[in-house]
């Protein structure tokens, strides 16, 4: 059984809620629904355990845990979508303690982090400048990634319910069809990294630095004070390029889903 107290407890908590925010504003859901502070995510299109999870935001909102949560798997069931829900340092004790209990398993989990744009150093110019071109971007991130063209509509209404500003970043010609992408979200002072992939024939050539270094040239030519990002943590090759960058750890989350028993 998975201890439910790694979340990273003794994280400053205005920042987290935060990140928290912005996260949800570069990353839109279709449909968002509150129960209590519980945050319902859901998106038919597009199947990012981002835009489909239950975030609970409050620690101390713990009322009616079994009940809420039977809620909310009616309606991801509705949806076609399996429970999920996403631990941060917001989530209450008591709603781990329960779905520890329950049998929930903990599959994955997500390192935050944030770097001081001024005090990085980038290039004076950029390489590359943004694109505005979401279908071209969405086939060349989905080409990169290894998912299924057929989530192309999805993922371009994501990108297109974007509210805040955000350059698309490509790298690559027509000879040899797109080898980097990055998509870069200014609210603000705050700059988001989304969506950076290399091609893995062209990984270990400089295309990961060279496309970050990019959009965050662009965000900080723009106002923007600091970045922040979110990588899996066991991806060591990413969280090495991040630290190039300044990149230190704010938080973790974790994604828990109910065991076959639940």
């Amino acid at each position: 059984m998975v201890p439910a107290s790694d979340s990273g407890r003794g994280a400053n908590l205005p920042l987290v809620r935060r990140l928290e925010a912005v996260g949800f504003r570069a990353w839109p859901a279709a449909a968002v629904q509150y129960d209590g502070s519980w945050q319902i995510r859901l998106n038919g299109g597009y199947g990012s355990k981002r835009l489909n999870c239950v975030v609970p935001l409050d620690p101390s909102d713990s009322r009616d845990i079994a009940q809420r949560l039977g809620k909310a798997a009616r309606r991801f069931a509705s949806h076609g979508r399996p429970l999920l829900l996403r631990e941060t340092p917001l989530t209450p004790v008591a709603v781990l303690d329960h779905i520890v209990h329950e049998g929930w398993e903990r599959f994955e989990t997500v390192v935050v982090m944030t770097a001081d744009l001024a005090a990085s150093e980038l290039p004076d110019t950029m390489d590359h400048l943004p694109s505005h071109d979401i279908g071209r971007f969405v086939d060349a991130y989905l080409s990169l990634s290894g998912e299924s063209p057929s989530a192309k509509p999805g993922l371009a209404e994501v990108l297109t319910a974007i509210k805040p500003p955000s350059g698309l970043f490509m790298v690559g010609d027509a000879g040899t069809g797109p080898v980097a992408t990055a998509l870069c979200v200014q609210d603000n002072d705050l700059a988001g990294i989304l969506a950076l992939c290399v091609a893995s024939s062209a990984r270990r050539q400089g295309l990961g630095t060279e496309i970050l270094s990019t959009a965050l040239r662009w965000a900080r030519l723009r106002g923007a004070r600091t970045a922040w990002l979110q990588v899996e943590a066991e991806n060591t090759a990413a969280l090495a390029l991040y630290a190039k960058f300044g990149f230190t750890e704010a938080y973790r989350y974790h994604y828990w889903r109910p065991g076959r028993a639940g």
